[in-house]
């Protein structure tokens, strides 16, 4: 089993062009994007916009309404100023998988994805990466308070029943599952993105009725 100490052992088995680069988005996150697009496409139209389809196991995760950022460039922003690497991203969506076998008549939907995703990448990068941020940075970062992601962090792991520990085989599985993506989507490469602070503003993940300030990803 692989432990928070042997992040080494993850990448070397990642799908090729996926390694940590600082300074590009890897394929690996564009595939991941586009994986949970569409399974949030399908979950909204069985829900038929309502919340009979949702069931109540991830109740916790649901917002008002979904998030004005697309999941596309939710993933990005997180890969771009936590500085994870691509392996969390990976087993934060085996988390998302578990959970999505474990309860299933709870659906991943756009009002719950964005939540689901930012809170899985970090407890990710917890067991993967030695060195990581706090839960307070990952909250500004995915727009979310500080109160809420540790809620629900502790969520996911009650949900998971603390069964964050991916082996080897299993994480390889799904690695060749987003080669076979790759493979019939043909992914174009992201552009090249800059590590500046200057915009790591908390976007809003939650629902509110103000008007957000200039610079804002909302």
């Amino acid at each position: 089993m692989l432990t928070g100490g042997e992040p080494q052992h993850l990448q070397p088995r990642l799908p090729e062009s996926v390694h940590h680069d600082p300074s590009t988005t890897p394929r690996v996150l564009s595939i991941l994007s586009h994986v949970l697009e569409k399974l949030v496409a399908r979950n909204d139209q069985l829900s038929e916009g309502g919340s009979a389809g949702w069931g109540k196991s991830l109740s916790t995760f649901h917002g008002v309404r979904p998030p004005a950022i697309s999941l596309e460039k939710y993933v990005e922003r997180i890969y771009k100023y936590t500085k994870c690497s691509p392996s969390c991203f990976v087993v934060g969506f085996v988390y998302i998988d578990r959970l999505v076998h474990k309860f299933p008549d709870s659906l991943v939907v756009s009002l719950n994805v964005h939540r689901l995703l930012v809170t899985s990448v970090m407890v990710a990068s917890k067991i993967l990466d030695d060195v990581h941020y706090n839960n307070a940075f990952y909250a500004r970062v995915g727009g979310v308070s500080n109160a809420e992601l540790n809620r629900l962090e502790l969520e996911l792991l009650f949900l998971l029943d603390f069964g964050v520990s991916v082996s080897s085989r299993v994480f390889e599985s799904y690695c060749q599952h987003l080669e076979k993506e790759i493979l019939c989507n043909g992914v174009i490469e992201r552009p090249v993105i800059t590590h500046t602070v200057d915009d790591v503003t908390e976007i809003s993940v939650e629902d509110t009725q103000t008007s957000s300030p200039p610079g804002q990803l909302v």
